[in-house]
């Protein structure tokens, strides 16, 4: 067995063993998610429809991506300051994305090579309810991302008429070029901001698939996304997310599943994201 040195260590948590069957990182990442799921218990409740009446008119939005270590503190620190998005009883949820490209893997070639406009068309899935959307996200010429979803489900891998439909209003190509090319699975917590006017998600426990099997996990990161006014320079949660020393920058589900799933051309645009997620990796 070989010990890991760690850059940070959250206390109470040993030191990830690395053996053949990699059983201690399972446990350390149990241990984890034990106490994420004690310490939401801790937070005070606030509904959907009370959330969604934050009006965010001139939204920005910031990214953070970090070990999972990290997020139990920062949860604990963030009991007093924000209220938990609960759900029938449910505080995290798991979540089931499945991304729709060309043969030609159109889109993420837009996205790699950060063309305007650029589409992302994907199915959502909430597991917790079984509720299932239809959405597509454009970044335009004036890099303002505009989303737009209907009620809808993939069939057979196929878009049904009434997605056809919808997408034709948004999308440049036949939609019936778009095949699922990936599939990301991830839970999701929401804090909730009322008095500061902000809402973060907290993404983790994230796996990528594609249609042939083929798994990849990311069980030691986790992203956050605060979303606040732009001027509003009151969120807590910005203060202590940088006294954990993370900062902020981008991350794509999208770019990094499908860049880890298949052997695309461009990727190496993405190798300081990779030595990211490697670096949080050891600190793991």
């Amino acid at each position: 067995m070989v010990v890991n040195p760690m850059n940070w260590r959250m206390p109470g948590y040993p030191t990830v063993l690395e053996d053949s069957s990699g059983k201690a990182q399972h446990l350390i990442i149990r241990m984890i998610r034990e106490d994420i799921a004690s310490i939401l218990e801790k937070f005070n409740p606030v509904g959907l429809e009370e959330m969604n009446s934050i009006r965010l008119m001139n939204r920005t939005d910031s990214k953070y991506v970090f070990s999972i270590r990290k997020l139990p503190e920062l949860l604990k620190l963030a009991i007093n300051q924000y209220h938990i998005l609960q759900i029938d009883n449910k505080r995290d949820f798991l979540y089931s994305t499945v991304y729709m490209d060309t043969s030609e893997f159109l889109f993420f070639n837009q996205h790699i090579k950060g063309k305007l406009p650029r589409f992302k068309v994907r199915y959502r899935l909430y597991e917790h309810n079984d509720q299932s959307f239809l959405e597509v996200k454009c970044k335009t010429s004036k890099n303002i991302t505009n989303k737009n979803r209907i009620i809808n489900r993939l069939t057979k891998d196929n878009i049904d008429s009434t997605g056809i439909i919808f997408l034709r209003d948004y999308i440049p190509i036949d939609t019936l070029n778009l095949k699922p090319v990936l599939t990301s699975r991830f839970v999701r917590l929401t804090l909730v901001g009322l008095e500061t006017s902000e809402r973060i998600t907290i993404d983790y426990n994230m796996s990528f698939s594609d249609n042939t099997g083929k798994v990849i996990e990311l069980p030691l990161l986790a992203i956050a996304e605060l979303k606040k006014e732009q001027f509003n320079n009151k969120s807590v949660f910005g203060k202590l997310i940088k006294e954990f020393n993370i900062r902020q920058t981008g991350f794509s589900k999208y770019c990094i599943g499908m860049s880890l799933l298949y052997n695309l051309p461009k990727q190496n645009t993405l190798k300081r994201k990779f030595m990211q997620i490697s670096k949080i990796e050891r600190e793991s």
